[in-house]
């Protein structure tokens, strides 16, 4: 027997009418809220695409002034770098000059402590402490200042360098960090939203902790600029100081050469006035000499000469002591006789004490003859020194300002 199927239980008119109204009025609801939402997509569509890209022209503008604030800072960089180094190349200029004028005071150096040992072998009373030695001592203490300040001259241009050197090197960092930096926000300022080889990388929104503000920024320059400009000042100041420091030391050096060459000339003019003097002298003496020994041998020979007189008177008196008886008479004959042997012993005897006094005489002009000869042989060595040797020398020493 078929089972009996139970049919689906139905709605009243009321029932179907207020189900339709619902259902009208959920779709027109549903409809409503799609096109306000659809509206709204528009508006806010609309809006992102106009905030989007003023922002994006905003921040072209940025990157754009960016680049400008970028340009102005390398320029700024470039030219203190141009002046540093040009400043850098006119210091080591110097310092080499320096250094020129320190090998340049080695020479007439050596030549102030040579003529010294050469003028310690002058002899006898020539080795004197006089004007021409105080001078060349002062001459080498003259030299040697002026190589102790050249030395610390050198030091502070050194010093300077290294400084002027620091300052170009932070500034060529500086700069090559902006000429990355300039291309870097270049190329972006240059991207478009067609442009190939965009890419999405959500971490580099992070703004990095130790990225520096733009006031740091700016004062890193700054500073970098500043510090360039001082150290150029510095140097420029030194290079002056250094300049004078040429000057003044040149000038020193040439005063006091002309101090020891004056003095040279004045003393070997003295030591050749003194030698002609001596050897005026010595020529006196010889001729001196000539005659004293003419005298001892005139001397001499009237000695001898009073021998046969002086034997002839006496053989006469002998003779006579052989009268006889009244005739060995003290007559007139026999008192002249004695008084000739009288007269002639005491003729021989002031001979002789002359040609002893002259003899002596002649000792003595030896001794001075000798004493003459030695000290031309001393003059004349002195002046071979001082002339000869000193003043030759110094004349291949050449002082300028270099």
């Amino acid at each position: 027997m078929a089972k009996l199927i139970q049919p689906a239980p139905k709605y009243v008119p009321p029932e179907w009418n207020i189900s339709c109204q619902m259902k009208y009025a959920n779709a027109e609801g549903e409809r409503a809220a799609a096109e306000r939402l659809v509206a709204e997509s528009k508006r806010l569509a609309d809006e992102t695409d106009k905030t989007t890209d003023k922002r994006q022209q905003d921040n072209n503008k940025k990157l754009d002034q960016r680049l400008k604030e970028i340009e102005f800072w390398r320029n700024e960089v470039d030219d203190k770098l141009d002046a540093i180094k040009v400043e850098t190349e006119n210091l080591a200029a110097f310092h080499t000059r320096i250094e020129k004028a320190m090998d340049a005071c080695k020479e007439p150096l050596h030549i102030a402590q040579e003529c010294l040992a050469n003028r310690q072998r002058r002899q006898g009373i020539d080795l004197v402490h006089d004007d021409p030695e105080k001078e060349l001592l002062k001459e080498v203490e003259v030299i040697q200042g002026v190589l102790a300040l050249l030395h610390r001259t050198k030091e502070q241009a050194n010093e300077q360098i290294r400084l002027n050197k620091k300052a170009k090197y932070n500034l060529e960092k500086d700069l090559r960090d902006k000429g990355a930096a300039f291309a870097i926000d270049k190329h972006n300022a240059e991207l478009r939203n067609n442009s190939a080889g965009l890419r999405m990388n959500p971490a580099t929104v992070k703004i990095s902790a130790n990225s520096s503000t733009p006031d740091q920024w700016e004062d890193f320059s700054n500073d970098n600029i500043l510090n360039a400009e001082k150290q150029r000042q510095n140097s420029e100041g030194l290079r002056s100081l250094l300049d004078g420091v040429l000057q003044t030391t040149a000038n020193d050096m040439l005063k006091q050469k002309e101090c020891v060459d004056i003095s040279l000339d004045r003393r070997i003019e003295e030591t050749r006035q003194a030698k002609l003097k001596l050897e005026g002298h010595l020529a006196k003496v010889m001729q001196q000499i000539t005659e004293v020994e003419d005298n001892v041998s005139m001397l001499k020979e009237k000695v001898g000469t009073k021998e046969a007189p002086m034997a002839l008177a006496q053989t006469r008196l002998e003779n006579r002591t052989y009268r006889p008886s009244v005739e060995l008479c003290r007559d007139t004959a026999q008192y002249g006789l004695v008084e000739e042997v009288a007269e002639i012993s005491d003729n021989v005897m002031r001979l002789r004490e002359r040609l002893a006094q002259s003899e002596e005489s002649l000792k003595g002009l030896i001794r001075r003859q000798l004493d003459l000869e030695d000290d031309i042989a001393v003059k004349a060595n002195t002046l071979m020194i001082d002339e000869a040797q000193c003043k030759r020398m110094r004349q291949s020493i050449n002082i300028q300002v270099y």
